[in-house]
Protein backbone atom coordinates (compact mmCIF):
# COMPACT_ATOMS: atom_id res chain seq x y z
CA UNK A 1 0.00 0.00 0.00
CA UNK A 2 2.88 2.62 1.04
CA UNK A 3 4.98 2.11 -2.19
CA UNK A 4 1.56 1.93 -4.36
CA UNK A 5 0.87 5.56 -2.91
CA UNK A 6 4.15 6.82 -3.63
CA UNK A 7 3.84 5.74 -7.37
CA UNK A 8 0.98 7.85 -7.98
CA UNK A 9 3.32 11.11 -8.29
CA UNK A 10 4.04 10.51 -11.99
CA UNK A 11 7.86 10.62 -12.06
CA UNK A 12 7.94 9.37 -8.60
CA UNK A 13 10.30 5.78 -8.92
CA UNK A 14 11.40 3.43 -5.88
CA UNK A 15 14.59 2.34 -6.06
CA UNK A 16 14.83 -1.24 -3.45
CA UNK A 17 18.60 -1.31 -1.61
CA UNK A 18 19.29 -3.32 1.29
CA UNK A 19 19.65 -0.03 3.46
CA UNK A 20 16.16 2.08 2.33
CA UNK A 21 13.63 2.91 -0.78
CA UNK A 22 14.91 5.84 -2.45
CA UNK A 23 12.31 8.01 -4.10
CA UNK A 24 12.47 10.57 -6.70
CA UNK A 25 9.53 13.25 -6.62
CA UNK A 26 8.55 16.20 -8.96
CA UNK A 27 8.52 19.98 -8.09
CA UNK A 28 6.87 22.14 -11.08
CA UNK A 29 6.96 25.89 -11.62
CA UNK A 30 6.64 28.20 -13.80
CA UNK A 31 9.81 31.02 -13.35
CA UNK A 32 12.53 31.70 -15.54
CA UNK A 33 16.37 30.43 -14.72
CA UNK A 34 17.98 32.87 -12.68
CA UNK A 35 14.92 34.15 -10.90
CA UNK A 36 14.69 33.86 -7.36
CA UNK A 37 11.94 31.21 -7.32
CA UNK A 38 13.58 28.80 -10.03
CA UNK A 39 17.13 29.37 -7.85
CA UNK A 40 14.83 28.15 -4.43
CA UNK A 41 13.23 25.27 -6.20
CA UNK A 42 16.92 23.79 -6.69
CA UNK A 43 18.22 24.63 -2.99
CA UNK A 44 15.36 23.29 -2.07
CA UNK A 45 15.74 19.77 -3.99
CA UNK A 46 19.36 19.91 -3.17
CA UNK A 47 18.32 20.05 0.93
CA UNK A 48 15.30 17.64 1.07
CA UNK A 49 18.45 14.78 -0.64
CA UNK A 50 21.00 16.06 2.12
CA UNK A 51 18.54 16.21 5.07
CA UNK A 52 17.04 12.99 4.16
CA UNK A 53 20.02 11.48 3.45
CA UNK A 54 19.69 10.69 -0.07
CA UNK A 55 16.29 8.93 0.38
CA UNK A 56 14.28 11.60 -0.99
CA UNK A 57 15.16 12.89 -4.20
CA UNK A 58 13.30 16.08 -5.87
CA UNK A 59 13.50 16.71 -9.88
CA UNK A 60 12.85 20.41 -10.64
CA UNK A 61 10.86 21.36 -13.46
CA UNK A 62 11.45 25.07 -14.02
CA UNK A 63 9.58 27.37 -17.01
CA UNK A 64 6.57 24.85 -16.25
CA UNK A 65 8.28 21.95 -17.49
CA UNK A 66 5.97 19.70 -15.59
CA UNK A 67 2.73 22.16 -16.47
CA UNK A 68 1.85 25.66 -15.28
CA UNK A 69 0.65 26.45 -11.97
CA UNK A 70 -3.34 25.71 -12.43
CA UNK A 71 -2.38 22.04 -14.08
CA UNK A 72 0.40 21.77 -10.72
CA UNK A 73 -2.31 22.36 -8.37
CA UNK A 74 -4.40 19.80 -9.95
CA UNK A 75 -1.74 17.31 -10.21
CA UNK A 76 -0.81 17.61 -6.84
CA UNK A 77 -4.82 17.23 -5.44
CA UNK A 78 -4.64 13.81 -7.91
CA UNK A 79 -1.63 13.05 -6.33
CA UNK A 80 0.63 12.75 -9.36
CA UNK A 81 2.77 15.59 -8.17
CA UNK A 82 4.78 15.99 -5.29
CA UNK A 83 5.40 19.82 -5.05
CA UNK A 84 5.14 23.28 -6.82
CA UNK A 85 6.44 26.54 -6.02
CA UNK A 86 2.99 28.19 -7.14
CA UNK A 87 1.64 31.27 -7.31
CA UNK A 88 -0.40 33.60 -5.15
CA UNK A 89 -2.75 33.84 -7.97
CA UNK A 90 -3.46 30.45 -8.85
CA UNK A 91 -3.74 29.09 -5.50
CA UNK A 92 -6.03 31.48 -4.95
CA UNK A 93 -8.20 29.56 -7.40
CA UNK A 94 -7.99 26.26 -5.55
CA UNK A 95 -7.73 28.17 -1.87
CA UNK A 96 -9.49 31.46 -2.26
CA UNK A 97 -8.25 32.80 1.11
CA UNK A 98 -4.66 33.49 -0.42
CA UNK A 99 -5.55 36.15 -2.29
CA UNK A 100 -5.84 38.29 0.62
CA UNK A 101 -2.42 38.70 0.66
CA UNK A 102 -2.86 41.04 -2.13
CA UNK A 103 -4.99 43.41 -0.91
CA UNK A 104 -3.92 46.62 -2.61
CA UNK A 105 -0.52 48.64 -0.88
CA UNK A 106 -1.35 46.48 1.97
CA UNK A 107 2.63 46.15 2.74
CA UNK A 108 5.13 48.72 2.51
CA UNK A 109 8.48 46.57 1.91
CA UNK A 110 9.38 43.32 1.97
CA UNK A 111 10.26 42.82 5.15
CA UNK A 112 6.80 43.72 6.60
CA UNK A 113 5.21 41.20 4.26
CA UNK A 114 7.52 38.42 5.60
CA UNK A 115 6.46 39.03 9.46
CA UNK A 116 3.30 38.49 8.85
CA UNK A 117 3.49 35.55 6.69
CA UNK A 118 5.19 34.22 9.28
CA UNK A 119 2.95 34.73 11.71
CA UNK A 120 -1.13 33.53 12.38
CA UNK A 121 -1.50 34.41 9.08
CA UNK A 122 0.58 31.72 7.36
CA UNK A 123 -0.90 29.25 9.57
CA UNK A 124 -4.60 30.15 9.17
CA UNK A 125 -3.67 29.85 5.22
CA UNK A 126 -1.94 26.37 5.78
CA UNK A 127 -5.20 25.43 7.41
CA UNK A 128 -7.50 26.13 4.09
CA UNK A 129 -4.96 25.08 2.19
CA UNK A 130 -4.94 21.28 4.19
CA UNK A 131 -8.95 21.36 3.59
CA UNK A 132 -8.35 21.12 -0.15
CA UNK A 133 -5.72 18.54 -0.21
CA UNK A 134 -2.84 20.40 -0.15
CA UNK A 135 0.34 21.37 2.21
CA UNK A 136 1.74 24.59 2.82
CA UNK A 137 5.16 23.86 3.12
CA UNK A 138 6.40 27.33 3.13
CA UNK A 139 5.29 30.99 1.81
CA UNK A 140 8.34 31.75 -0.08
CA UNK A 141 8.69 35.43 -1.85
CA UNK A 142 6.97 37.02 -5.02
CA UNK A 143 7.82 40.42 -4.54
CA UNK A 144 5.83 43.63 -4.30
CA UNK A 145 4.30 43.89 -8.05
CA UNK A 146 4.70 47.13 -10.48
CA UNK A 147 3.05 47.67 -13.78
CA UNK A 148 4.58 47.96 -17.20
CA UNK A 149 3.43 48.76 -20.95
CA UNK A 150 3.75 50.10 -24.52
CA UNK A 151 1.42 52.84 -24.29
CA UNK A 152 2.80 55.90 -21.90
CA UNK A 153 4.27 56.42 -18.72
CA UNK A 154 1.42 55.50 -15.36
CA UNK A 155 1.50 58.31 -13.18
CA UNK A 156 -1.93 58.76 -12.22
CA UNK A 157 -5.08 55.84 -12.36
CA UNK A 158 -6.01 58.08 -15.03
CA UNK A 159 -3.38 56.68 -16.76
CA UNK A 160 -4.10 53.58 -16.87
CA UNK A 161 -7.97 53.72 -18.76
CA UNK A 162 -8.49 51.10 -21.37
CA UNK A 163 -5.29 49.67 -21.27
CA UNK A 164 -4.96 46.23 -21.17
CA UNK A 165 -3.02 45.30 -18.56
CA UNK A 166 -2.35 40.70 -18.43
CA UNK A 167 -3.01 39.95 -14.77
CA UNK A 168 -2.21 36.30 -13.35
CA UNK A 169 -5.81 34.35 -12.51
CA UNK A 170 -5.96 36.43 -9.48
CA UNK A 171 -9.34 38.11 -8.49
CA UNK A 172 -8.04 39.85 -6.49
CA UNK A 173 -5.60 41.62 -9.09
CA UNK A 174 -8.39 41.55 -12.00
CA UNK A 175 -10.60 43.70 -9.13
CA UNK A 176 -7.16 46.42 -8.31
CA UNK A 177 -7.01 47.06 -12.23
CA UNK A 178 -10.69 47.30 -12.87
CA UNK A 179 -10.73 49.81 -9.95
CA UNK A 180 -7.94 52.06 -11.53
CA UNK A 181 -9.75 51.83 -15.10
CA UNK A 182 -7.69 48.97 -17.09
CA UNK A 183 -8.89 46.52 -18.78
CA UNK A 184 -7.48 43.85 -17.39
CA UNK A 185 -6.46 40.30 -19.22
CA UNK A 186 -6.11 37.11 -17.39
CA UNK A 187 -3.13 35.03 -18.77
CA UNK A 188 -0.90 32.09 -17.97
CA UNK A 189 2.86 33.68 -17.54
CA UNK A 190 4.32 31.41 -19.92
CA UNK A 191 2.24 33.14 -22.84
CA UNK A 192 3.11 36.76 -21.44
CA UNK A 193 6.24 37.37 -23.64
CA UNK A 194 4.46 36.17 -27.11
CA UNK A 195 1.09 38.48 -25.64
CA UNK A 196 3.64 41.61 -24.89
CA UNK A 197 5.55 41.21 -28.67
CA UNK A 198 2.73 40.62 -30.57
CA UNK A 199 0.21 43.31 -28.73
CA UNK A 200 -2.41 40.65 -27.35
CA UNK A 201 -2.22 43.30 -24.15
CA UNK A 202 -0.40 46.39 -23.52
CA UNK A 203 1.30 45.57 -20.66
CA UNK A 204 1.98 43.77 -17.32
CA UNK A 205 2.25 43.91 -13.66
CA UNK A 206 5.19 41.96 -11.70
CA UNK A 207 7.97 42.37 -9.62
CA UNK A 208 11.11 43.71 -11.40
CA UNK A 209 12.71 40.58 -10.44
CA UNK A 210 10.06 38.28 -13.13
CA UNK A 211 10.31 41.57 -15.51
CA UNK A 212 14.04 41.14 -15.55
CA UNK A 213 14.53 37.29 -15.51
CA UNK A 214 11.77 36.46 -18.34
CA UNK A 215 13.43 39.35 -20.31
CA UNK A 216 9.59 40.84 -20.27
CA UNK A 217 12.02 44.28 -20.43
CA UNK A 218 12.80 43.23 -23.95
CA UNK A 219 8.91 44.20 -24.90
CA UNK A 220 8.09 46.98 -22.75
CA UNK A 221 8.63 50.89 -23.24
CA UNK A 222 7.35 51.67 -19.97
CA UNK A 223 7.95 50.57 -16.17
CA UNK A 224 6.04 52.31 -13.46
CA UNK A 225 6.92 51.67 -9.47
CA UNK A 226 3.23 51.10 -8.46
CA UNK A 227 3.83 49.03 -5.82
CA UNK A 228 0.43 48.28 -6.22
CA UNK A 229 0.55 44.71 -4.39
CA UNK A 230 2.35 41.89 -2.98
CA UNK A 231 2.58 38.80 -3.59
CA UNK A 232 4.04 35.53 -2.58
CA UNK A 233 5.17 32.21 -3.46
CA UNK A 234 3.29 29.23 -1.56
CA UNK A 235 5.74 26.47 -1.98
CA UNK A 236 3.23 23.61 -1.63
CA UNK A 237 2.81 19.43 -1.39
CA UNK A 238 0.23 16.96 -2.24
CA UNK A 239 -1.36 15.97 0.74
CA UNK A 240 -2.11 12.67 -0.61
CA UNK A 241 1.89 12.64 -1.43
CA UNK A 242 3.19 13.74 1.51
CA UNK A 243 1.04 11.84 4.00
CA UNK A 244 2.96 9.20 2.83
CA UNK A 245 6.54 10.28 4.00
CA UNK A 246 7.97 8.63 6.70
CA UNK A 247 7.57 11.82 9.60
CA UNK A 248 11.24 11.92 9.66
CA UNK A 249 11.11 13.37 6.29
CA UNK A 250 8.55 14.85 6.39
CA UNK A 251 10.47 17.18 9.04
CA UNK A 252 13.33 16.87 6.49
CA UNK A 253 10.83 18.28 3.74
CA UNK A 254 9.97 21.36 6.10
CA UNK A 255 13.42 22.37 7.39
CA UNK A 256 14.18 22.42 3.70
CA UNK A 257 11.56 24.32 2.57
CA UNK A 258 12.23 27.30 5.49
CA UNK A 259 15.59 26.97 4.32
CA UNK A 260 15.29 27.77 1.43
CA UNK A 261 13.03 30.44 2.05
CA UNK A 262 15.83 32.36 3.18
CA UNK A 263 17.72 31.75 0.47
CA UNK A 264 14.63 33.15 -1.95
CA UNK A 265 13.78 35.92 0.19
CA UNK A 266 17.68 37.26 0.42
CA UNK A 267 17.53 36.53 -3.93
CA UNK A 268 14.33 38.68 -3.77
CA UNK A 269 15.90 41.40 -2.24
CA UNK A 270 18.76 41.96 -3.81
CA UNK A 271 17.41 41.82 -7.07
CA UNK A 272 15.15 45.16 -6.04
CA UNK A 273 18.16 46.73 -5.67
CA UNK A 274 19.88 46.06 -8.74
CA UNK A 275 17.26 45.20 -11.49
CA UNK A 276 16.19 48.92 -12.12
CA UNK A 277 19.75 49.81 -13.39
CA UNK A 278 19.97 47.26 -15.87
CA UNK A 279 16.96 47.51 -17.49
CA UNK A 280 17.15 51.53 -17.80
CA UNK A 281 20.63 50.77 -19.38
CA UNK A 282 18.16 48.66 -21.82
CA UNK A 283 16.46 51.68 -22.83
CA UNK A 284 12.85 50.76 -20.47
CA UNK A 285 11.63 54.66 -19.11
CA UNK A 286 11.16 54.56 -15.52
CA UNK A 287 8.79 56.42 -13.28
CA UNK A 288 7.46 56.98 -9.54
CA UNK A 289 3.80 57.12 -8.78
CA UNK A 290 2.03 59.45 -5.66
CA UNK A 291 0.35 56.18 -4.27
CA UNK A 292 -2.08 58.46 -2.72
CA UNK A 293 -4.53 58.63 -5.91
CA UNK A 294 -3.73 54.77 -6.88
CA UNK A 295 -4.84 53.85 -2.78
CA UNK A 296 -7.99 56.10 -3.19
CA UNK A 297 -9.15 54.74 -6.13
CA UNK A 298 -8.81 50.74 -5.11
CA UNK A 299 -10.55 51.15 -1.48
CA UNK A 300 -13.59 49.38 -3.50
CA UNK A 301 -10.89 46.25 -3.70
CA UNK A 302 -10.76 46.33 0.62
CA UNK A 303 -14.92 46.14 0.74
CA UNK A 304 -15.50 43.52 -1.14
CA UNK A 305 -12.99 41.38 0.52
CA UNK A 306 -14.07 42.74 3.70
CA UNK A 307 -17.56 41.45 3.16
CA UNK A 308 -16.01 37.73 1.77
CA UNK A 309 -13.61 37.12 4.18
CA UNK A 310 -14.25 39.37 6.85
CA UNK A 311 -11.99 38.00 9.48
CA UNK A 312 -9.41 36.97 7.37
CA UNK A 313 -9.25 40.63 5.96
CA UNK A 314 -9.42 42.27 9.56
CA UNK A 315 -6.59 39.61 10.53
CA UNK A 316 -4.36 40.51 7.48
CA UNK A 317 -4.75 44.17 8.53
CA UNK A 318 -3.91 44.18 11.96
CA UNK A 319 -1.32 41.87 11.53
CA UNK A 320 0.81 44.09 8.65
CA UNK A 321 -0.20 47.07 11.26
CA UNK A 322 2.06 45.48 13.63
CA UNK A 323 4.52 44.77 11.41
CA UNK A 324 4.36 48.28 10.23
CA UNK A 325 5.07 49.24 13.73
CA UNK A 326 8.56 46.88 14.47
Amino acid sequence: MYKTLLMLAVGATLVASPAFAQQTLRLAHNAAPGNPKADASLKFAELVQQKTNGRVKVTVGGSAQYGDDVEALTSMRLGTLAFSANSQGSTSGVVPQFAVLGLPFLFQDLPQAWKVLDGPVGKKLGDYAKEKGLVLLALWDNGIRHTSNNVRPIEKPEDLSGVKVRTPPDPITVDIFKALGANPTPLPFSELYIALQQGVVDGQENPLMNIYSSKLHEVQKYISLTGHKYESTPLLASKMVFDTLPKADQQAVLDAAAEAGKFNRELSQKADAELRGKMEAAGVKFNTVDATQFMAKTKPVYDKWQTQFPELVTMVQQEAAAAAKK
